[in-house]
């Protein structure tokens, strides 16, 4: 079998043999470009370390298309990946290395506002109008849900606006922790009311 390998895949093998991390993380990333190289990588996911705990990031080809706080489940974003976007999900750290480096950017207070592709396929209808217009919400400033729904155009779907941000599929990139009640508390949000206040707080130093 090894002889009827392509060279690369022969080299990356071998040291398989002797169990070896190193050789298994270079299995891994030579998969993960095959994949891609192939157009058989529909949704490339990674982890990211923050202030708020392990982050879940995903895209596909179109752009960022998930990112899961800790209490959302990981397991359970990718569950949900699997069955509203394609079964052919790796992780592939590459495709998500400007997100990465931009949410790191962020959290150092060097980057107000994210330059990076989305694809925004899992809100649809008011929901994406409602994410269209979050993303125009100014770094440190903050709109109640009843403005975001008359934004939208439908100043009585306040409840409706409340309910596309807590399903924003993008957090912090696309900023739904901008959105507080009318009487200036923060309300509810998905990572939870102590990153919601995290976030506020980092803005507004």
């Amino acid at each position: 079998m090894m002889a009827t390998m392509e060279p690369e895949a022969r080299d990356l093998l071998s040291p398989l043999l002797v169990p070896d991390e190193q050789a298994a993380a270079r299995l891994h990333a030579w998969l993960a470009a095959a994949a891609a190289a192939e157009g058989i990588l529909d949704v490339a996911y990674r982890t990211i370390d923050t202030p708020l705990g392990a982050l879940l990031l995903a895209a596909t080809e179109q752009g960022l298309v998930r990112v899961a706080y800790p209490n959302q489940g990981h397991d359970a974003a990718l569950a949900q990946l699997a069955e509203l976007v394609s079964p052919r999900i790796l992780n592939a750290p590459a495709r998500l290395d400007g997100v990465a480096r931009q949410l790191d950017e962020y959290f150092a207070h060097q980057r107000r506002a994210f330059d990076v592709p989305l694809d925004l396929r899992l809100s649809r209808g008011f929901r994406h109008r409602v994410l269209t217009h979050l993303r125009q919400i100014p770094y440190g400033a903050t709109e109640s849900y009843a403005q975001v729904a008359a934004a939208t155009g439908h100043p009585r779907a306040v409840r409706a606006a409340g309910t596309a941000c807590a399903t924003n599929p993008v957090p912090i990139v696309v900023p739904c922790h901008r959105v507080v009640r009318s009487d200036g508390s923060p309300g509810g949000y998905a990572g939870g009311p102590g990153a919601k206040r995290s976030l506020l707080t980092l803005e507004a130093a």
